[in-house]
């Protein structure tokens, strides 16, 4: 039987008054956002002994670095796996990981959620299987209705907009410190963060960093309390790192 590209399920649960909330925060909000990285000159985030940047992460620009990020994001063969073999497969993995942060209490259907570095959005349409509405993910490709464009280095919302962020590219990050402090910057007091990461594994060809340690990783966050940190098998990712925003 023939299969949809894209699931049905997920793209009628957007079309919601909690979504549209979403995109008016995004459209409002843009201007509480950094600004991004010089275009001309990439500069090295302070050295971290427990965070090992690539030495093919050596950017003559910002521009080059997301160039190379969006060489994986836009492959038209990865796309179409992300929204076919391997869509419901990731949904309902991700699901359950979100089920047990519900049980835990650190993430409820009323929860205002952003997934950073969703791709085409399996994440945010998990979210919404278990219940969370107000839930939203950013990429520097957008894929609507599930996915904003935005760049994790410089999210383009308010301080304070969401409850819980979650995310699992941080190997992706090029400014390991400025990726943490987004995240930081736009949850609000009170707000969980949760963060899928490979520790002493390395990440493919597209990853600007490798964690060699899980505290190089909890050093960035200032303003948070680490709630646990776990294993978890995660599509090559073997550590959950939950933290709660003070």
């Amino acid at each position: 039987k023939p299969r949809a590209l894209l699931p049905v399920r997920p793209l009628l649960l957007l079309l919601s008054i909690p979504f549209l909330s979403l995109l008016l925060l995004y459209g409002y909000s843009s201007s509480s956002a950094p600004p991004l990285p010089n275009a001309a000159a990439v500069r090295a985030s302070p050295p971290n002994p427990h965070i090992r940047m690539r030495r093919g992460a050596a950017f003559r620009s910002y521009d080059d670095y997301l160039r190379h990020q969006l060489n994986k994001t836009l492959d038209p063969r990865l796309r179409r796996v992300w929204a076919t073999r391997d869509w419901r497969r990731k949904v309902d993995a991700f699901a359950r990981a979100f089920r047990a942060l519900q049980a835990e209490g650190l993430l409820s259907n009323a929860s205002r959620a952003l997934c950073v570095g969703a791709r085409l959005g399996q994440e945010v349409a998990a979210l919404r299987l278990v219940g969370v509405p107000d839930a939203v993910g950013i990429d520097l490709a957008p894929a609507p209705p599930l996915v904003l464009r935005g760049d994790f280095h410089a999210q383009p919302f308010a301080d304070g907009a969401f409850d819980f962020e979650f995310s699992n590219v941080f190997d992706h990050a090029l400014y390991p410190d400025r990726f943490v402090a987004e995240i930081e910057r736009t949850l609000r007091p009170g707000g969980v963060a949760v963060l899928h990461v490979a520790v002493h594994r390395r990440g493919d060809k597209y990853s600007a960093n490798d964690l060699l340690d899980v505290d190089g990783l909890l050093a960035l966050f200032r303003r948070s309390e680490v709630v646990r940190v776990s294993k978890v098998d995660a599509f090559g990712l073997d550590t959950e790192v939950v933290l709660h925003k003070i």
